[in-house]
């Protein structure tokens, strides 16, 4: 079932196996907020058992771009599409959230981004890639690490 993320009360529906709920439902209220203050898009999740596709999509990405397989349980998903770009969300339990941003008629601006809800270390699968990460403040989620790769390969 599809939950729309309200960013105006944070809520852990969803996330409540997470050790980090409420930081994770922190960093998913602001992505909520982003695409509702950029775009006008009410921003949905759906459980990951019930987005094979979308997460087979993020972990193709992944994989092939720099052979990154996260052991962290995949919570929910999201996939749409505003303007010319195509999105993809998992949020992990461990707390991390990953975004395949592609746009479909730009090559050249296409990136798979990382942020990691406040509070929780760098999943070692990051950490042996050496990824630097960027310090943004949040009223919703307090402080985010974040870092991305720009996607070669098409998807």
């Amino acid at each position: 079932m599809s939950y729309i993320v309200d960013f105006k009360q944070v809520s852990t529906v969803g996330l409540e196996s997470s050790p980090a709920a409420d930081a994770l439902a922190g960093l998913r209220a602001n992505e909520a907020r982003y695409f509702m203050n950029k775009y006008k898009h009410e921003f949905t999740v759906v459980p990951a058992s019930e987005s094979q596709e979308t997460l087979d999509y993020v972990n193709r990405v992944l994989k092939e771009e720099r052979d990154i397989v996260f052991a962290a349980k995949p919570l929910e998903t999201s996939l749409f599409q505003v303007e010319n770009i195509r999105w993809a969300f998992v949020f992990y339990e461990d707390g991390l959230g990953v975004n395949v941003l592609y746009t479909v008629d730009d090559p050249k601006k296409r990136a798979v981004g990382f942020k990691l809800s406040e509070g929780i270390e760098v999943p070692k699968e990051l950490e042996e890639k050496k990824f630097k990460f960027a310090r943004q403040k949040s009223k919703l989620a307090g402080t985010i690490r974040g870092t991305y790769f720009v996607i070669k390969g098409e998807y």
